[in-house]
């Protein structure tokens, strides 16, 4: 059972507001209720965004026969097709309306790091396809990733770190940051409008993985969350796009950490018919980083919740419980 869905609010936090403190208490009313924000001020140009957004487009709209020599490979990178991804099988019909293209951080197969399950060489289309298109994408994952380690420390500041706790190498100064790009074809494409009562769903219900993800939309509303997963009924809102800021969302890991003092909540993507493009960038620090209580968030009445699992491990789980098993595409590369 469900209720739905008026719109929620969400606090806004200004990278350039120069009253940190404000900013801290802004962001941890925000972690503490919805885990959801906005950030704006984040020095990513709305040209550069547009741009962003303009190439994706380019990208979706080639022929499948394209896209599928793109098909993501064992470490999640290139493309997934429709269907690809099931979020929510308890609820969903199939899978997600959605198709995407994840690019992650760029390894040379040279380089002995590039054995570890989430770092590798990226899949690019070829310029004669798609000129400037990994330029683009490749500046923009290094932007995204200065806008979240600002966020990062924030984060630290509200549970009473140092700002720079999240900075070290084994968090996000060596960590695993994915850009995701994001098409929901429109109903008459696909035939099916996002549908609820019948498990249909541009994205299923789910939480994010990692420590936070920003996310850039058009103006298409289709965003949900939902505040309390245990409600009966569960009660879904409506997230407003923001034009030149990012939704900001916490992960599984930052709840984790905090023994869920900040929360990793439930979200949706619902759909009236009409198109959406949107761009997802995750945050998850190392490989090794091992994800365990934080000092300040535990004592002796309010022990460790979970017990301490590596980056690696965790992330590694959860991509094999939400893809399709890509033996299920032949040798897909058409």
């Amino acid at each position: 059972m469900e209720s739905s869905t008026s719109r929620t609010r969400l606090n806004c936090i200004s990278l350039a507001d120069p009253d940190t403190q404000r900013s801290v208490a802004l962001l941890k009313q925000a972690c503490l209720d919805s885990g959801f924000f906005y950030v704006l001020d984040h020095g990513i140009s709305q040209e550069f965004m547009d741009e962003v957004f303009a190439e994706s487009k380019k990208f979706f709209e080639l022929p499948n026969s394209e896209k599928m020599k793109l098909l993501r490979n064992e470490k999640n990178r290139g493309y997934t097709p429709m269907l690809d991804e099931i979020l929510d099988p308890e609820n969903q019909v199939n899978g997600d309306y959605k198709e995407g293209y994840y690019i992650g951080v760029e390894v040379p197969t040279d380089d002995p790091q590039s054995n570890r399950p989430f770092y590798g060489p990226n899949q690019w289309p070829s310029e004669e396809v798609l000129p400037k298109w990994r330029e683009v994408m490749e500046q923009y994952h290094r932007e995204a990733l200065r806008v979240a380690k600002s966020v990062a420390r924030i984060i630290a500041l509200a549970l009473n770190l140092d700002a720079d706790f999240f900075d070290r190498p084994e968090m996000l100064g060596d960590s695993i940051a994915t850009l995701r790009l994001l098409h929901y074809e429109g109903g008459q494409k696909t035939g099916q409008v996002s549908n609820p009562s019948k498990g249909v769903y541009g994205a299923g219900a789910h939480s994010d993985y990692g420590l936070i993800t920003l996310l850039a939309t058009d103006d298409v509303v289709g965003l949900q969350i939902c505040k309390d997963r245990n409600a009966q009924p569960q009660v879904w809102e409506y997230v407003a796009p923001v034009k030149g800021g990012f939704i900001v969302n916490l992960g599984d890991m930052l709840e984790r950490w905090s023994n869920s003092l900040f929360r990793s909540t439930l979200h949706r993507v619902v759909l009236d018919g009409r198109e959406r493009y949107s761009i997802a960038f995750f945050v998850e620090p190392s490989h090794d980083c091992v994800v365990e209580c934080l000092p300040t968030c535990k004592s002796e009445t309010n022990p460790p919740k979970f017990p301490p699992i590596t980056c690696s491990a965790y992330l590694s789980q959860r991509y094999k419980d939400t893809h399709a098993d890509l033996s299920t595409y032949g040798n897909g590369k058409a």
